[in-house]
C-alpha cells in the first residue's frame, strides 16, 4: 500500500472538529514490542470524518502503525481498527503530534456520526454545513503546511518506487480504493500506430485496450486536453460502447484526465470507470483526479515518443508529416490554437486568404487532427471550368465517383467555392441543408470546409455569391495572412522545403548562404508559400552539386527562381510599383509619372497639350514630374555621407526642366 494515497484520502475528507464540551470519549491502543495492546494515555481526539479521525499525543508513532480505537458518545459505542497515515504538527516547536488515522470499515462510523452531529446546536450545525460546502484549501497557514507535507510524501513514493515492477499497478489499486470505483486504466500514446494503448489496467486485460487516439472518451480527453466526468445515460453521444460489447461489461460512469510529460505534452490519460453505488463521480472525485493526474504525470515525466509515422503533431517533426503548418510567428501560433478549438466540431468552416497561403492544407489538417480524420476527405476544385465534372462529384449518387457519398462521416473541402456558378451554389446549399441528394434515399453525413481567395462578403454584396450559402459556411471563419506579412517564417519554410526536395531528388541536404537567404527574405512573394515552394525546388534543381546555394537570381536571369509574370499580371511592368516596402504615395507618384510620360508621347512631346488632355495645368504636370523623379532618385540612387545623391538620370533632368 502506498502511504501517500492514504494520506491524500485522509486530507481530502471533511473533518468535523471535536470540542471538549462534546464529552466524546476516545481511547486508543497500540501493540507494544511484546505483542500486547497498551493504551496511549495522553491520546486526545482532534477531529472525525467518515473516512478516519485525527488525534494528538506527545508519543512518537510511525506511519502505518495499526491501532485499536474506542469511541463513546452518550449511549452510542463504537470499536474500530485503523492505521496511521499522517503525522503532522501545527508548528515546529509543538511537542504534540497530530496523527491522521484511516479506519478500515468506514460504514460503521456513519450511524455514530449521525447521532453525534444531531447533538450540535443550531449555530454549530450551521457553521459545519457552511464549512463543508465552502471549505477552501489553505484557509490557514497550517493547511498550507499540511498540503506541502502531503506533496512531499507523494514525491517520496514516486522517487523510491517509480521504477520498480508493480508500482503502477499498486498505484491503480489505490486509485480504485480512493475513488470507490470498479476499474482504472492508464493509456499512453503509441505514435507509430497512432493509438492509445493501456500500459496498466485493473479489472480488464490491458492487451484488449487499444484504439485510435481520437476515439471515445479517452480519445476526446487526449486530443482536447479537457478532463471529462460523464455518465453514459446522459452522455450517449460521446460514449462508444464497442468495448463494452467486446468485453461483456457495462460502463455506467467515467472520469478521465490527461497525463502530461515534462515538456507539457499530453502523452496519455488516466481513466476510472464506474463509481460504486452512484450513477456518476462527484465533484470531490474531480478534485481528487486532478491530483492523481499530476502524480501519474510525474511518473511518466520522461516519456516523449517521436515517430516518423505519427499523425499527431506533438510526436513528429514537421518534415516527417504529410500535413504540417510551418512557422513560429504569432499568426501561426493563432492558427494552431484554432485547430485545437474547431477540429472536432460539426459546423462548417470558411478559410479565406490569398492564393498560395495554404488554405487547403489547413483544411486537411483540421480533418486529420479531428475525429473526422478516421474517415475520408476529398477536395472538390470549384475553379474547374468543367462544370459537368463538378456536378458529377457533388450529387450524381448513381455514380461511384460521388464525393459526398464517399466522404460519409468525413470531410468535403470545397476549394475556391467563390468561383462556383450561382445555380450550382444554390443546389449545393439545398443538398447541405437537407443532407440528401435529390431523387436519392442516400442520407449524407459530412463536414463542409470551404476555401476562398476572394472576399465572399463582397461577392455577396455584388450579387455574385449566394447569401444563404455564405452565412452557412461562415459559421466558423479562419483568415490566413499572406507570406509577406510574416516574413520571419521564410527561414523555417525554406528549411522544410529543402529537406523535402533534397530527399525527393536523392541528394544530400543543401542550405542557402546567409546572403542568399537574405535575398529570399527581401522578396515579397506575391503567390505566397506556393511560389516559395517552387522557388526552392528550382534552386535545388539548378544547383545539383552545390551543398551551399550561393547563386540566387530571383528575377533578372534567363532562368529566374520565381515567375516574374505573376507580378506583371498584378502590377504591370512599371518599376518599383510592386515593392510593398515603398510607401503607397510614392508608388502612386511613379504610376502618375508613367501615365504623364505616355500622354506626352501620344501628343508628340507637346507638354501643354498633354496637360490639357489630362485636365490639369502645365504647372501641375511639371510639379508631378519633379515629384516622381525625386521619388525614383531616392529609391535608385544611394545616399552619400554628406547626405546628397550621387546623380540624377539625364533624361529625367530634361523632363524636370519642362
Amino acid at each position: 500500500m502506498l502511504t501517500s494515497f492514504s494520506e491524500f484520502k485522509f486530507y481530502q475528507s471533511f473533518r468535523i472538529p471535536v470540542e471538549e464540551a462534546d464529552d466524546l470519549r476516545f481511547l486508543v491502543e497500540k501493540e507494544n514490542e511484546m505483542g500486547k495492546n497498551v493504551y496511549i494515555d495522553d491520546g486526545k481526539i482532534v477531529d472525525v470524518s467518515v473516512t478516519g479521525l485525527g488525534f494528538s499525543t506527545i508519543e512518537r508513532l510511525s506511519v502505518g502503525t495499526e491501532l485499536t480505537i474506542s469511541l463513546q458518545f452518550k449511549r452510542h459505542h463504537l470499536d474500530l481498527t485503523g492505521r496511521i497515515v499522517r503525522a503532522f504538527s501545527n508548528t515546529i516547536e509543538d511537542e504534540e503530534i497530530i496523527y491522521g488515522v484511516e479506519i478500515d470499515e468506514d460504514k460503521k462510523i456513519h450511524k455514530f456520526l449521525e447521532q453525534y452531529i444531531l447533538s450540535f446546536s443550531s449555530d454549530r450545525l450551521k457553521e459545519s454545513l457552511i464549512d463543508s460546502a465552502l471549505k477552501e484549501k489553505y484557509t490557514k497557514a497550517s493547511d498550507g503546511f499540511e498540503m506541502f507535507s502531503l506533496l512531499l510524501s507523494l514525491f517520496k513514493d514516486i522517487t523510491h518506487f517509480g521504477d520498480k515492477e508493480g508500482f503502477i499497478d499498486n498505484m491503480l489499486e489505490e486509485v480504485i480504493r480512493i475513488m470507490n470505483a470498479h476499474r482504472a486504466s492508464i493509456f499512453l500514446i503509441n505514435p507509430d500506430t497512432n493509438e492509445l494503448e493501456a500500459i496498466n489496467a485493473l479489472g480488464v486485460q490491458k492487451t484488449e485496450l487499444k484504439f485510435d487516439y481520437r476515439l471515445g472518451i479517452a480519445g476526446s480527453v487526449f486530443t482536447t486536453g479537457v478532463a471529462l466526468n460523464i455518465d453514459t445515460k446522459s452522455d450517449k453521444s460521446r460514449f462508444n460502447d464497442d468495448f463494452d460489447k467486446k468485453l461483456a461489461f457495462k460502463t455506467k460512469s467515467i472520469i478521465c484526465h490527461p497525463i502530461h510529460n515534462r515538456e507539457d505534452k499530453i502523452i496519455g490519460v488516466i481513466e476510472v470507470i464506474n463509481k460504486r453505488n452512484q450513477d456518476r463521480f462527484t465533484v470531490e472525485d474531480e478534485k481528487t483526479m486532478k491530483v492523481l493526474a499530476l502524480i501519474f504525470s510525474s511518473v511518466f515525466h520522461s516519456f516523449n515518443p517521436i515517430s516518423e509515422k505519427s499523425q499527431i503533431r506533438r510526436f513528429s517533426t514537421p518534415f516527417d508529416r504529410e500535413h504540417a503548418l510551418i512557422g513560429k510567428t504569432p499568426h501561426l501560433a493563432s492558427l494552431r490554437n484554432s485547430i485545437i478549438k474547431i477540429k472536432d466540431i460539426e459546423s462548417p468552416v470558411l478559410i479565406q486568404g490569398e492564393k498560395g497561403v495554404g488554405k487547403t492544407l489547413f483544411a486537411k489538417i483540421l480533418h486529420y487532427e479531428g475525429q473526422k480524420g478516421l474517415n475520408n476527405e476529398r477536395v472538390i476544385n470549384c475553379a474547374d471550368k468543367d462544370l459537368d465534372s463538378i456536378t458529377k462529384q457533388l450529387w450524381d449518387c448513381s455514380d461511384e465517383d460521388s464525393v459526398l457519398v464517399k466522404c460519409q462521416g468525413g470531410t468535403v473541402i470545397f476549394s475556391e467555392v467563390g468561383l462556383l456558378p450561382l445555380p450550382l451554389q444554390r443546389q449545393l446549399l439545398e443538398i447541405i441543408m437537407e443532407r440528401r441528394i435529390p431523387d436519392s434515399k442516400v442520407s449524407l453525413d459530412f463536414r463542409a470546409i470551404a476555401t476562398s481567395s476572394d472576399d465572399l462578403g463582397q461577392k455577396v454584396d455584388a450579387g455574385e455569391f449566394d447569401k444563404e450559402l455564405f452565412e452557412y459556411l461562415n459559421k466558423s471563419f479562419i483568415y490566413i495572412e499572406p507570406l509577406r506579412r510574416r516574413i520571419e517564417d521564410v527561414d523555417l519554410l525554406v528549411d522544410y522545403f529543402l529537406k523535402v526536395e533534397c530527399k525527393r531528388q536523392g541528394l544530400l541536404l543543401k542550405s542557402f548562404s546567409p546572403k542568399s537567404m537574405e535575398k529570399l527574405k527581401q522578396y515579397d512573394w506575391p503567390s505566397n508559400i506556393q511560389e516559395l515552394k517552387v522557388c526552392i525546388e528550382r534552386a535545388v534543381l539548378y544547383n545539383p552539386k552545390a551543398h551551399i546555394i550561393t547563386d540566387v537570381d530571383m528575377e533578372n536571369s534567363a532562368s529566374p527562381l520565381v515567375d516574374t509574370t505573376t507580378k506583371k499580371r498584378m502590377f504591370g511592368e512599371l518599376p518599383h510599383v510592386a515593392d510593398y516596402k515603398i510607401a503607397l504615395k510614392d508608388r502612386i507618384a511613379i504610376v502618375e509619372r508613367e501615365m504623364i510620360l505616355q500622354e506626352i508621347k501620344r501628343n508628340n512631346g507637346n507638354k501643354s497639350k498633354a496637360a490639357k488632355e489630362m485636365g490639369i495645368s502645365r504647372e501641375a504636370l511639371r510639379k508631378k514630374l519633379l515629384q516622381s523623379t525625386q521619388v525614383l532618385s531616392d529609391i535608385e540612387t544611394p545616399v552619400t555621407k554628406d547626405g546628397t545623391h550621387d546623380g540624377v538620370d539625364g533624361e529625367d533632368q530634361d523632363l524636370d526642366a519642362a
